[in-house]
């Protein structure tokens, strides 16, 4: 805990600084982790059967993704396939508490403190994140590196500064993007409830997921009906943990 108050304690002078910043120095973050990790592979370690995949669902909030979630990972599971679903923020870490606190209204945080703690909360995570998934897990991740990007940034910070504290965390096999449009997502139930759910905002947020999309990204729509979705999903899952047994894991490549 005394290492996240260090960590908050550095992001709000990082704060106080950006305006006499002429570059990202968001850039800077983490040394020791971006010298170790970037651009690094990992031995495949996952036996005869391969490694698992990693397989991350994004989109705007109430687009449907932890329904989604939860019905693939009850599909692979169907088909004898080693799964686990993961959820970030992961609320029930110290660092994660902090973070529902924030989200439910019941804390105020600077923004660059909330971006690095929802950043941390990935990199408590990634040992066991790159075990599972060498020893043959696949995980189904509902939000990822993608997502703290894209809010962070659509509260007007840099994107480069954005993505630095992410350097060196595992990329996906697979993002699947649910595309719903912000006007539809407020019309489904629980809307509002926390803290980035105004419409205003996620058509901010969609712009800055649009600007991160690579060739890992697959657009489903999420508007559909949710067995239509479904189906999609399950095809998109199936072909993206036959394809990547024989890969080695990588890291985001930003």
């Amino acid at each position: 805990m005394t290492a996240l108050v260090r960590l908050a304690g550095r992001a709000a002078s990082w704060s106080r600084g950006a305006a006499s910043i002429a570059a990202p120095r968001g850039l800077g973050l983490f040394p020791q982790r971006r010298a170790a990790f970037q651009g690094a592979r990992m031995d495949n370690g996952g036996g005869k059967g391969g490694r698992g995949a990693l397989i991350v669902l994004e989109g705007l909030d109430r687009s449907g993704k932890s329904s989604q979630c939860a019905r693939l990972l009850s599909f692979l599971e169907g088909k004898g396939c080693a799964t686990e679903g993961w959820r970030f923020p992961d609320r029930d870490t110290s660092v994660g508490k902090m973070i529902s606190a924030y989200l439910s209204n019941e804390s105020q945080l600077d923004d660059r403190t909330i971006h690095l703690l929802f950043s941390a909360n990935r990199w408590e995570k990634r040992s066991l994140m790159e075990s599972k998934l060498l020893g043959g897990t696949t995980l189904i991740v509902d939000r990822y590196s993608y997502s703290g990007v894209a809010f962070s940034a659509a509260k007007g910070l840099d994107i480069g500064w954005c993505k630095a504290p992410e350097v060196g965390l595992l990329a996906p096999d697979l993002v699947i993007y649910l595309d719903v449009q912000p006007e539809k997502a407020a019309e489904r139930g629980g809307y509002g409830g926390e803290r980035y759910e105004r419409v205003e905002f996620q058509k901010r947020v969609a712009e800055h997921y649009y600007s991160l999309r690579d060739s890992t990204w697959k657009v489903v729509d999420g508007s559909l009906p949710m067995e239509t979705v479904e189906e999609q999903l399950r095809e998109l899952a199936m072909n993206c943990i036959s394809e990547c047994q024989d890969k080695q894991l990588t890291n985001l490549p930003w």
